[in-house]
């Protein structure tokens, strides 16, 4: 019997400061058979919703009273649990200086909040896997808009890590860094899709990140792939 078979197939909880937003998450998710387990109104209740719940996705509003949703992503986060929940961030402007901030802070995507609900089920489910919820072509310009490679005790340590990627391996993460599925990465380099995802993996880990949205932000601040290139 696996976890999910004793947690039930999909936890998640919805933090939104609106009422109506909330409900037609929920119902659209519990329609798919998705367990919406809590919901919360600003970042505090999110927090205090998460640890009393443990829910494998966290679909987070950046703009709520009190504490917002940047603040709540990281210390959910930075908590020190063995497996927090993913979070996606929940936004009207896909070119936001706060929706960058969440993804350094190891959010795994964002949603528009105008999302179909097919989008939405399948952002859902596809971060739960431990993708991260990409759009590649919105998600390399609000990158290449607010990602600057600057000299500081995190990204001196991502030089060094850089270091320890093969060739092939560096090739992959500046091609992930311009939003690349895994089957196009496959055609781009002959290789099976399996293959693929055993290089993405290795490069995660020896980076020690999270999914393929943080390997996106850091592509562009270590400067292995420029904004505006092709």
């Amino acid at each position: 019997m696996t976890a999910d078979d004793v947690r039930g197939e999909l936890r998640v909880v919805i933090a939104d400061d609106q009422v109506l937003v909330r409900t037609g998450f929920r119902m659209i998710l519990m329609s798919e058979g998705i367990d919406v387990v809590g919901e919360a109104a600003n970042g505090e209740e999110a927090l205090k919703v998460v640890r009393q719940e443990r829910p494998d996705v966290v679909l987070m509003d950046i703009r709520m009273p009190g504490m917002d949703g940047l603040e709540a992503t990281r210390r959910i986060l930075g908590a020190g649990d063995a497996d927090p929940p993913r979070i996606i961030i929940l936004t009207t402007f896909d070119l936001d200086q706060y929706v960058y901030s969440a993804i350094t802070a190891g959010a795994s995507g964002f949603l528009l909040k105008d999302v179909s609900p097919e989008h939405l089920v399948a952002a859902v489910r596809m971060v739960r896997a431990g993708d991260a919820m990409l759009a590649p072509a919105i998600t390399r310009r609000l990158v290449e808009r607010f990602a600057v490679p600057t000299a500081n005790p995190r990204t001196e340590a991502l030089h060094k890590d850089l270091a320890t990627l093969t060739p092939r391996e560096r090739e992959v993460l500046g091609l992930l860094g311009r939003g690349l599925s895994n089957s196009e990465l496959a055609a781009r380099f002959h290789l099976s899709e399996a293959t693929v995802k055993t290089h993405v993996a290795r490069i995660l880990a020896k980076l020690n990140l999270r999914d393929r949205a943080q390997a996106v932000v850091v592509a562009y601040e270590t400067g292995l792939i420029k904004p505006g290139s092709l």
